[in-house]
């Protein structure tokens, strides 16, 4: 999705490999606008679609998001009419079949072709994250989060799935800028148990151990316990777990040990020193899945909706735009302040007192409700006047598999 900004009136063409179809609307009495592209044309669809469904709500609709119609009929009054590219008078085909949201649908959400990346190498998290989310896919291991962003871009891969948080390390602060910066879409999420272990080359013994090396999040989590295993060694952050592993056996260092996967030490073959190390047997990171499409929103099954925004009026700005969501009773999951990048800091000139600097900063929120709700438009078309920026990066279903968090083979059965 875009920046929710009020569209302009101008009817737009949708272009597919075959055929371009024309996009207008029988009733103009209040205007909406379908953007150029498939993705942001879809994603409107999907919204006034659900007006359809949610006709029957008792709560009166204020105009929504991006401009678009609110009412029912607004979404029934489109009609998609094809016509030939070699006619130039440009005459209706009547007989064609008019296009639909299905046919516009994106790639199956589940299945071996699809092509998934990952931040990593084979064995990492990441990996079997992947793998929970997408069964029998091709995994593709990257060596940057920016790499795998780029690749679901490219269309070198069909998703990405990529760690946003920790239950015990807290936010991954990078994935948080990339997601503004790049424009995917949030389709899901997976929740995944973390059971890290201590890896070393066979015959290696932990008092002759000088160093530990591993992702920053995988040092951060097991901390206290290597602390208790008197393990008074230096601490070195590497790109990821599994490559930390990996580093170990291609270089034969034998007074290095790795925190990462019992996977990871099957792959290279090391030893396991030490089986659960994490600091907390309730330690998962939540991944979210990444499309160059959205999906559509529903209402049949719990979502999850997350949005950035930005505002300029201080504090009180911030209450309000939280003030939207509790006066309609939609929780919120996550609020996370990232600095914003294009404008960092705000020079504020009071008389006789001097200059002020306030960080200026881009506020990540998730939310539980489905943009196919009212409710969750209602809120974001009232966020919406009291924000400078604002963003939908993804509505989407929430994980709501069960897991054992003392368990190390629900961490591991996951091979690729």
């Amino acid at each position: 999705m875009r920046t929710l900004l009020p569209s302009s009136h101008t009817p737009a063409t949708v272009t597919t490999p075959r055929r371009r179809f024309f996009i207008h609307s029988a009733k103009r009495s209040d205007s909406f606008t379908i953007n150029s592209s498939i993705s942001d044309w879809q994603s409107s669809c999907a919204i006034l679609s659900s007006k359809v469904n949610s006709q029957q709500q008792s709560e009166s609709l204020i105009p929504a998001v991006n401009g678009y119609n609110n009412s029912a009929a607004g979404f029934s009054d489109l009609n998609l009419v094809p016509f030939d590219d070699n006619n130039d008078n440009s005459k209706i085909q009547s007989k064609k079949k008019p296009l639909s949201i299905t046919d516009l649908s994106p790639a199956p959400m589940h299945g071996s072709n699809l092509r998934v990346a990952y931040q990593g190498v084979p064995g990492a998290y990441s990996e079997a994250a992947a793998g929970k989310a997408y069964p029998n896919c091709q995994a593709i291991p990257c060596d940057q989060f920016e790499v795998a962003f780029q690749a679901v871009e490219l269309w070198i891969a069909d998703r990405a799935v990529l760690p946003v948080e920790n239950s015990l390390g807290g936010s991954i602060h990078r994935n948080y800028d990339l997601l503004l910066r790049h424009r995917l879409h949030i389709v899901g999420e997976v929740q995944f148990p973390v059971h890290h272990c201590l890896l070393a080359l066979p015959g290696v013994r932990k008092e002759f151990l000088t160093r530990v090396i591993s992702h920053p999040q995988g040092l951060a989590q097991c901390e206290h316990t290597l602390t208790k295993l008197g393990l008074n060694v230096a601490r070195e952050a590497v790109d990821d777990t599994a490559g930390a592993a990996e580093f170990i056996a291609a270089n034969n260092i034998r007074d290095t040990a790795a925190i990462a996967s019992a996977r990871a030490a099957e792959i290279y073959g090391l030893e396991i020193l030490e089986d659960g190390i994490q600091d907390d047997a309730s330690n998962v990171t939540r991944f979210v899945m990444l499309a160059r499409e959205p999906i559509i929103p529903r209402t049949d099954r719990p979502f999850k909706t997350s949005i950035v925004f930005a505002h300029e009026k201080g504090t009180c700005v911030l209450f309000k735009v939280l003030s939207a969501f509790a006066f309609r009773n939609i929780s919120l999951t996550k609020i996370e302040s990232r600095p914003n990048h294009n404008v960092p800091i705000r020079l504020v000139d009071e008389a006789n007192v001097g200059t002020a600097k306030h960080f200026e900063y881009m506020f990540y929120i998730d939310f539980e409700a489905s943009m196919a709700e009212p409710r969750a438009q209602n809120a974001l078309a009232e966020v919406q006047e009291f924000t400078s920026f604002l963003r939908v990066l993804g509505s989407y279903p929430m994980d709501m598999t069960s897991w054992s968090p003392s368990s190390s083979s629900s961490s591991s059965t996951f091979s690729l």
